[in-house]
């Protein structure tokens, strides 16, 4: 059953994927970004974020993963095919390093940790006026059984923004957050940028160097 319910969650955000990944909103130029670089004529950005990745007011961390933020920057009239697979991350300068990881897998790990070793996320504060939360993970239930996390019938109501009775807007979802922020992939005619995501359980304190390839060009992030 656990399976059938892993697989119909699977199938659901790579629909997501599809149509949900708009990436995050590029800065001005490559130069902007803490490291940058040509590859022919496409200008390219990158970030170096740890574990964290946000969206709006709403930072988390995804403890399982590396985590850059790429911007590409096509040349003027020209297409750049943004594919996940041209790019790899080398820690310690061990090649052929670690591929990017599918926004729906990531979000699937996030959403339900039983199901990748544990892994979890964390709210790990808010951004502007957002609230600053303290995480945990995610209670995983079955379709149709009930959430012990739930609010109870005779719960209060949510808190308001603010006392006119403004109420607070829906706060997404690590897991949607995930594939929203996606480096958008497919042709691109114009400055695209979003979040890249590299499979690491070790220890970031053991990153000496931090390499970001891109067809064959090296980023160096540390």
């Amino acid at each position: 059953m656990i399976g059938l319910v892993r697989n119909i969650w699977l199938a659901l955000l790579a629909v997501g994927v599809a149509f949900g990944q708009a990436g995050t909103k590029p800065k001005g130029s490559p130069e902007e970004y803490p490291v940058h670089a040509q590859d022919g004529g496409t200008g390219i950005g990158a970030e170096y974020m740890v574990h964290s990745f946000s969206g709006g007011e709403e930072m988390y961390l995804a403890k399982d993963y590396l985590v850059v933020e790429v911007a590409l920057f096509p040349a003027k009239g020209q297409t750049v095919e943004v594919n996940a697979a041209a790019f790899w991350l080398v820690v310690n300068g061990r090649k052929p390093g670690l591929g990017a990881q599918a926004p729906s897998a990531v979000a699937a790990s996030l959403t339900h940790p039983e199901w990748h070793n544990g892994s979890h996320v964390e709210m790990v504060g808010g951004l502007g006026n957002g609230q600053v939360i303290v995480g945990r993970p995610p209670h995983s239930s079955i379709p149709g059984s009930t959430d012990p996390n739930a609010p109870g019938p005779n719960a209060p109501p949510a808190p308001r923004d603010d006392p006119n009775g403004v109420e607070a807007r829906p706060r997404p979802t690590a897991g949607a957050l995930v594939v929203e922020t996606a480096l958008p992939l497919g042709p691109q005619k114009w400055p695209v940028s979003g979040f890249l995501y590299f499979a690491f359980t070790g220890k970031t304190s053991s990153i000496k160097s931090l390499e970001l390839i891109y067809n064959s060009t090296v980023l160096r992030l540390r």
